[in-house]
């Protein structure tokens, strides 16, 4: 069954189409292998949408228009269910920028550590974060660099290349300048030019280590597979210097030209899973195709094409353990004291305090959580009318992984290779 292209040539193809197709072969060969929480998503985004959901009739109070709308998942894997939630938090960011400088920085584990984050998700995982934030605090602090007692920063967690490979790396922006050492004054950092890059990679990697060492000797560190034999201490040694002998990959970017480009910034790499539907280009006779980016042949569009239980894999790599905070804040951002901090910022600025409204207000969040806006609930056939809601319908239970609707034809799609 071909598929439509909208105007700019994208297709309607989505992840979900995929784990439909392939859900009941996949569950058979590999189901034993995924994690609760992998069966989790491979299910729900299978029912995102759908009637298995539950949803709702509308009816237009003009023209009597009826409409099904089905619920999402919320499932934070989906590519389809992040858009309000990453509006939301934009919102909420928006009001905490100041009129300075802001810096990209991305700090990346080596792929041997990389392996062994995949086995102990949590706890490297945390480390990572761990290991960068300090590492930026310390050399800010630090009178040879910057001197700041006390910087903002923003951290977000990726786990996946353009091929959808393991690939941990941590997204930071970066306040460039901070609080004085006494608290009392400002310090700002040159206008291009943050921290040294040389030296943030070795206190990085020098800390991950000690962090990795301590884990080792509290027996918290799990090994599988051809990572087994690392269990023995000699082992462990040899493969902790091996990996710690050459440089670890910090990359600092352009700093970014103004608030503005810190929001576009934010909303690209904040609530992203490890591929968008955009990015989908095929999917027929058991092969995904999707569209990437080749930074070793500076960053040139190209295509590849793998076997769908293939694809699948690769995506439930990235799938976090239960619970884990894949978006953190430190410094003057830290949640337990951000609104003192930020205005005490402001103050030494010159900066207003921005009005509080209702969007913002704790008691009113619960219930606009939930509203609907305009867009959504006008009629799409008078298009002056408005939906209202006539009949509920719950969602239905179903085991983990089960299919959400019967198996859909073969997609295909034509698209031009790039490569």
């Amino acid at each position: 069954m071909p598929q439509s292209k909208s105007l700019t040539g994208r297709t309607n193809l989505e992840v979900a189409d995929i784990f439909r197709g392939e859900a009941v072969s996949y569950l058979q060969d590999y189901g034993a292998r995924l994690s609760s929480s992998q069966k989790r998503v491979f299910s729900d985004i299978q029912a995102c949408r759908t009637a298995v959901m539950g949803g709702h009739v509308g009816a237009c109070d003009e023209c009597g228009h009826r409409a099904i709308s089905y619920n999402s998942c919320r499932n934070r894997h989906c590519p389809k269910c992040q858009a309000l939630a990453r509006a939301k938090w934009l919102e909420q960011r928006a009001a905490e920028l100041l009129p300075i400088s802001y810096f990209h920085v991305v700090f990346t584990l080596p792929a041997e550590v990389a392996a062994l984050a995949l086995q102990n998700k949590r706890l490297l995982y945390g480390m990572l974060f761990e290991a960068a934030s300090r590492t930026l605090i310390e050399v800010a602090a630090n009178p040879r660099h910057l001197g700041a007692k006390e910087i903002g920063l923003l951290a977000v967690l990726h786990t996946w290349g353009q091929n959808l490979m393991h690939h941990p790396h941590l997204h930071c922006v970066v306040s460039g300048g901070g609080l004085s050492q006494d608290g009392s004054g400002w310090v700002a950092s040159r206008k291009h030019y943050f921290l040294p890059v040389r030296v943030l990679s070795r206190v990085f990697r020098n800390k991950f280590r000690a962090l990795l060492q301590k884990a080792f000797q509290r027996g918290e560190l799990k090994f599988f597979g051809e990572l087994q034999p690392l269990a023995d201490p000699d082992a462990f040694r040899r493969f902790l210097t091996a990996a710690t002998q050459r440089e670890w990959v910090v990359y600092a970017k352009r700093p970014f030209g103004d608030a503005s480009c810190v929001l576009k910034y934010l909303a690209r790499y904040t609530h992203r899973v490890a591929i968008s539907n955009r990015r989908l280009l095929a999917y027929r006779d058991g092969n995904v195709t999707f569209r990437y980016k080749d930074y070793a042949q500076e960053s040139r569009q190209r295509t590849m094409t793998l076997p769908a239980a293939e694809f699948i894999r690769r995506f439930l790599l990235h799938v976090l353990p239960d619970g884990f905070m894949r978006i953190r804040h430190y410094g003057y951002l830290a949640n337990r004291h951000r609104r003192q901090k930020l205005a005490t910022c402001r103050r030494l600025l010159g900066v207003l305090e921005p009005a509080v409204t209702d969007a913002e207000d704790p008691e009113v969040q619960p219930f606009a959580a939930g509203c609907e806006t305009e867009a959504t609930t006008r009629c799409p056939a008078c298009r002056t009318g408005r939906l209202r809601v006539i009949e509920t319908f719950e969602r239905r239970p179903r085991r983990c992984g089960e299919l959400s609707q019967p198996r859909p034809p073969q997609i295909i799609i034509p698209f031009q290779d790039s490569s």
